[in-house]
């Protein structure tokens, strides 16, 4: 085979990308396949994002890959370990010898009449180059990489400080003694805010309306009980399930039972605090448990920041921002030498790479998606998205089993497309596709970012786990889909 034409073409080679990678070497190892990265650096995320404190806002033994387990005690970790843990894992199975880097795709367009996908990718910034693939698997992730959500913030233009972006993060920012101010109240803040605060004068978290917390420990020592009494393997599929498990049971008791959730989170949270800072005012949002990801707190670390003295959380509206720090509506003001903007992501899919079908483009904001994983009318053509109330890798690994099996099962029919197809007269009504109220989810729906899901049959969004790997597994394949044998 030509090579630049292949079986699969695998876009990104994050935590996503190296998965579906797997499964498909360990399914179908006749398949030949490239990822392609569009930066020099696999790894997605935990390569690109550089601010301070940077970890995983899941546990790692459920966003490690359950074929080649995280090994670490501890449940959190830093951006630099996940990192080589993604490397290695990827060496140690021979994934790394198929990314092909700075291969930056960005276009592609699925022909009817050839039965592949075509695609332009740009190399190294300087020449493109056309590649032929009859499979696509998308693992970008789900944010645009070159630009944060825009957040309105009156009269930032005035500041005379260092304005600065948790995704754009400069590396040789000197924080050292100066006033930090962090706009935001979700997962970068939470991480930022105790990081900075060792070096740091002060470090304020100003926000416009409180979060929950959720303290998570840094080692469980049944863990290390597990592994001294079982099996390697079976220690490590233990530890597995039970984080899998524990945060299932906690989602599903937060939503059945609101009113105890809140309870439960209030009297740990309490018991954190410094007297200095009310809880009434600071850590009760306008919302249920789980109407928004939580903010993980790794052995408690952002109040231990707040009990130092050095930080500090401040619940206010800006009325505006001049040359040396921050006006709130309540009077106060904030001294700044850095703002930092942690307003939030701007969710993207399929990377910004324009897509089209024989020359058609493609509106995925127009379109159902099947399985949460193909899109309607769009052949051989598939997305990872995770979850949004777990780790992330758990909805990238049921996708990847569902996609693997699909492929076996063409292959097995000599089909040469598959293609999810909604009939209008099934009535399938639009419900929303991800169950989170969050700021950058309400401005991605609206901008038509995102695919629709629907209430009925294959067209609902995924919500858990344990369903979708058994779907994956052995669930219906047919409703909604379509096989083609076509001759080239």
């Amino acid at each position: 085979m030509a090579s630049n034409n292949f079986d699969v073409i695998i876009v990104g080679a994050g935590i996503s990308g190296v998965n579906a990678a797997y499964r498909l070497q360990e399914s179908l190892p006749d398949y030949s396949y490239a990822i392609f990265e569009g930066r020099a650096e696999m790894g997605g995320t935990w390569s690109l994002f550089k601010y301070p404190g940077i970890r995983s806002d899941s546990d790692l033994h459920t966003f490690g890959f359950p074929w080649d387990p995280w090994k670490e005690d501890r449940a959190i970790a830093d951006a630099p370990s996940i990192l080589k843990y993604v490397k290695t894992t990827a060496e140690r199975h021979g994934i790394d010898k198929h990314v092909k880097y700075q291969h930056k795709v960005e276009s592609m367009n699925w022909s009817s009449e050839q039965q592949q996908w075509q695609l332009e990718v740009s190399i190294e910034g300087a020449e493109t180059r056309t590649y032929y693939a009859r499979h696509i698997m998308i693992g970008t992730g789900y944010y645009d990489y070159t630009e944060g959500l825009p957040a309105r913030i009156p009269g930032i233009e005035n500041f005379k400080g260092t304005v600065v972006h948790p995704q754009f993060w400069p590396e040789d920012l000197d924080y050292v003694d100066k006033k930090v101010v962090i706009i935001g109240s979700g997962a970068t803040a939470v991480t930022l805010l105790p990081s900075m605060a060792e070096k740091a004068e002060s470090v304020t978290m100003l926000q416009r309306s409180p979060g929950y917390f959720l303290i998570v420990p840094l080692t469980f020592p049944v863990d290390k009980v597990l592994k001294a009494v079982l099996p390697e393997k079976w220690a490590y599929q233990l530890i597995r399930w039970r984080f899998m498990l524990l945060s299932l049971f906690f989602f599903h008791f937060c939503r059945l039972f609101p009113e105890r959730g809140i309870k439960a989170l209030r009297k740990t949270t309490e018991k954190e605090l410094p007297p200095t800072l009310q809880f009434d005012k600071h850590f009760v949002p306008k919302y249920k448990p789980w109407e928004q990801r939580m903010c993980i707190t790794p052995g408690g670390d952002f109040f231990a920041a707040l009990r130092s003295g050095k930080g500090n959380m401040v619940t206010d509206i800006i009325e505006n921002v001049t040359a040396s720090g921050i006006q709130l509506q309540s009077g106060q003001y904030l001294d700044a030498d850095i703002i930092v903007t942690a307003t939030g992501l701007k969710m993207q899919i399929f990377g910004g790479i324009k897509v089209s079908v024989d020359g058609e483009p493609f509106n995925q904001g127009k379109k159902f998606i099947w399985r949460g994983a193909l899109l309607q009318d769009l052949p051989n053509f598939t997305y990872v998205f995770g979850y949004t109330n777990a780790s992330w890798t758990l909805g990238a690994d049921a996708t990847a089993l569902l996609w693997v099996r699909l492929l076996k099962q063409m292959k097995k029919q000599n089909m040469t497309s598959m293609v999810a197809r909604l009939d209008e007269k099934e009535g399938v009504v639009e419900v929303p596709l991800l169950n989170l109220s969050s700021t950058y989810i309400k401005s991605a729906a609206e901008t038509g970012a995102l695919p629709k899901a629907g209430d009925r049959g294959p067209w609902t969004p995924r919500s858990a786990y344990l369903w979708d790997f058994w779907h994956a597994k052995f669930g219906d394949i047919s409703t909604g889909l379509q096989f083609y044998r076509v001759s080239t």
